[in-house]
């Protein structure tokens, strides 16, 4: 005679696998988002005139809207309605991405810098240039206070702060995302397909950077004042430096989406069943633990309904909560690991268009889309994988923690091999190179004046690139001594550059056009085999991904679930999300070789970077950060093996003592009570 338990089939569509469906979606919505503020970056930076350092702070204010809430959120919206929670901050991420778009329609027209507007010829007649003239349009005039606030204020430079706020109000709508959904559905589901849901979830959530990244793309290629101005008469393209893409266009976009990820939380109920079991076998259940602590104050007939639940309840319970948490070593050591490798992680991914366009010399538009199109499918494959790894092999949390070490090692091997995969500075003399051609690094802006453009009484502040003949880019026309023109736009061709024909390299003639000289053919090679590593990288390091998620999730107390992730979310968001931009940033800044000019005067945002000194700022702080955190994975493994052989060892040393009938003896006031309790069980039962 056997007894077996029959399980209730789940329906196809229930409110559990809604949710799950719901949360793949805003995932996706949150991360089309994000993404597209990261594709921005360049954009943006370039649209208000503002060094990397300033930039990475407004890219940090998303996780200074976390900071701000995600503590309550996290405790006090476990004990409220969770998925109502989490489309109110659905509503704020829209509100934060239009108010991110508005600086746009309050500036006026774009105006790059540029010395040859002024001169550019009609109907192919040769224009004069200000090599030939008395310098007065390009002398380095320094405008009075008065002068350069009004400038400012006419200019709307300060305009930025409305992208801080945005991004903002963006992580204050996030923050319930991910404890919150997370944590409902760890709470509801079967603990076998926990791992594969958040795989599952973050999966299709990765969906949402390729289409951010490509939105980004797409949107870097059109003009940021498209429709209100006519594009022929712009004299830069996308490839240049000073080129400002529709950044605003997608800001458009992305809100509208994740006003509908929000909508299908109001309709989905406070709590669910567990996966797997009917209503009444809910509420069996849960009488049976009330079994199971008999009660003596407790009537048998009439039991008291549990007390409503106040706000000063939970408040007064909050801290001796947090306590609880911050005792679990383990727990604090995962923290500390991940805010470590999120630093790493987020300076990368914040700069990688830049760290492509300065080093192998593509454009911002091509950099994203290559980031797009083929790192972001990778780590979805790598994120997939890993979650089939666990629920294959049945992976306990020791198992977790060796994939998740192997697999970011190996990854971690893949970033060494791109430090070798380096392009030759950009060839332009006085900056890269001498005006006799000897490769020297120069950061003084004297050194762009040579005997060849001496009587030319050039600005040294503005940059207009030219490409002559010779391969070499110059920094203006006027610095590579040209004294006339032809055509206008971007077809201007620059003749008798005197400083093209003093030089050492062969040329064909003492001509220019717009924009930098293309880099030399092996940089193309060397791009592609450094997009194949970076591909492999992120494959490996997404595999860790799914397992890091289980390490966290049963190295906590169950009833401490969402304050830990939300505590989690915190710290690595603060410590790991707001200060890699701005140091990274900051050590870029000190790379760069040729500052931009403001429309009111000023240092604007940078043009070029000396390649190999970005490369060394930019690959040592990642691999720095990345060492010190396997320092921490092999404390984490450490201190989870003497875990694990503690409970072993507990395990066994704690055998029941049994009466002659094979019953554990005990409280005979208890044991009647369960006894009782399993009698009036009514549970579906086949012999």
């Amino acid at each position: 005679m056997s007894v077996e338990k029959k399980t209730p089939q789940e329906p196809c569509c229930s409110k559990l696998k809604m949710f799950l469906a719901a949360m793949c979606f805003v995932y996706f919505a949150k991360a089309f988002q994000g993404s597209y503020m990261k594709s921005s970056i360049t954009q943006i930076e370039r649209r208000f005139d503002i060094p990397s350092s300033l930039i990475g702070l407004i890219d940090g204010s998303f996780e200074v809207g976390n900071l701000l809430v995600i503590a309550f959120v996290s405790y006090f919206g476990a004990k409220l309605h969770r998925p109502r929670l989490i489309g109110a901050g659905c509503l704020i991420m829209a509100m934060g991405s239009f108010i991110t778009a508005a600086p746009h329609f309050f500036q006026g027209l774009y105006k790059y810098e540029t010395t040859v507007s002024h001169f550019s010829a009609s109907n192919g007649t040769e224009s004069i240039l200000p090599c030939l003239t008395n310098g007065s349009l390009a002398q380095d005039e320094i405008p009075t206070v008065e002068i350069q606030a009004e400038c400012e204020k006419a200019a709307s430079s300060s305009l930025w702060l409305y992208v801080f706020l945005g991004n903002m109000l963006r992580g204050v709508g996030e923050t319930p995302v991910m404890p919150l959904g997370l944590s409902y559905l760890d709470d509801f589901s079967r603990e076998e397909n926990t791992a594969l849901y958040m795989a599952l979830i973050q999966t299709v959530g990765i969906m949402g950077p390729m289409f951010g990244f490509m939105l980004g793309s797409f949107c870097a290629k059109l003009y940021v004042d498209i429709g209100a101005v006519d594009l022929d008469t712009i004299s830069i393209n996308h490839k240049d430096s000073r080129w400002v893409g529709a950044w605003w266009l997608g800001f458009l976009l992305t809100g509208g989406v994740m006003l509908l990820a929000g909508i299908p939380f109001w309709f989905l109920p406070k709590s669910l069943p567990k996966q797997g079991e009917t209503e009444s076998e809910k509420k069996l259940n849960e009488g049976e633990q009330d079994c199971f602590i008999p009660d003596n104050n407790k009537h048998s007939n009439a039991p008291d309904k549990p007390a409503p639940v106040t706000m000063a309840a939970l408040a007064k319970d909050f801290l001796p909560s947090l306590k609880k948490l911050f005792s679990n070593q383990i727990y604090l050591l995962l923290v500390c690991t991940a805010f470590v490798q999120v630093n790493g992680f987020i300076g990368m991914i914040t700069f990688k268009p830049k760290f492509m366009e300065q080093i192998y010399g593509q454009s911002a538009s091509k950099a994203i889309f290559f980031i797009g199109i083929m790192n972001l499918p990778a780590v979805a494959l790598g994120i997939v994988t890993g979650g089939f790894i666990m629920k294959k092999f049945k992976l306990n949390v020791l198992g977790a923690t060796k994939i998740c070490i192997g697999t970011s090692l190996l990854a971690f091997f893949t970033m060494l091999i791109q430090y070798f995969l380096q392009c030759d500075n950009t060839q332009v003399p006085g900056l890269t190179l001498s005006y006799q051609g000897v490769p020297q690094v120069s950061y003084q802006q004297n050194t762009l004046i040579s005997p060849c453009n001496m009587g030319c009484s050039c600005s040294l502040k503005h940059w207009d690139p030219i490409c002559a003949s010779n391969g070499l880019t110059y920094a203006s026309p006027c610095l590579a001594g040209c004294q006339s023109s032809t055509g206008d736009g971007k077809n201007m061709v620059f003749h008798n550059c005197t400083c093209v024909g003093d030089s050492p390299f062969p040329y064909a003639n003492m001509s220019a056009v717009l924009g930098q000289c293309p880099r030399k053919s092996d940089c193309d090679y060397m791009f592609k085999v450094y997009m194949a590593v970076t591909v492999i990288g992120a494959f490996l390091s997404a595999c860790g991904a799914t397992p890091g998620y289980i390490i966290l999730l049963r190295s906590i107390n169950p009833e401490l679930k969402s304050l830990a992730l939300g505590i989690y979310t915190l710290i690595v968001r603060t410590l790991g999300g707001i200060p890699p931009p701005v140091y990274f940033g900051a050590f870029i800044d000190r790379t760069c070789l040729k500052w931009g000019t403001k429309q009111c005067g000023g240092r604007g945002a940078c043009r070029i970077y000396d390649s190999g000194a970005f490369r060394n700022a930019f690959l040592g702080l990642i691999y720095g950060l990345y060492s010190l955190s396997y320092i921490l994975w092999g404390v984490v493994y450490i201190r989870l093996s003497h875990r694990e052989k503690k409970l072993a060892l507990k395990n066994q040393l704690k055998t029941p003592e049994q009466d002659g009938n094979g019953v554990s003896a005990g409280n005979g006031n208890a044991s009647s009570a369960i006894v009782k309790c399993g009698e009036n069980a009514d549970q579906e039962t086949t012999i």
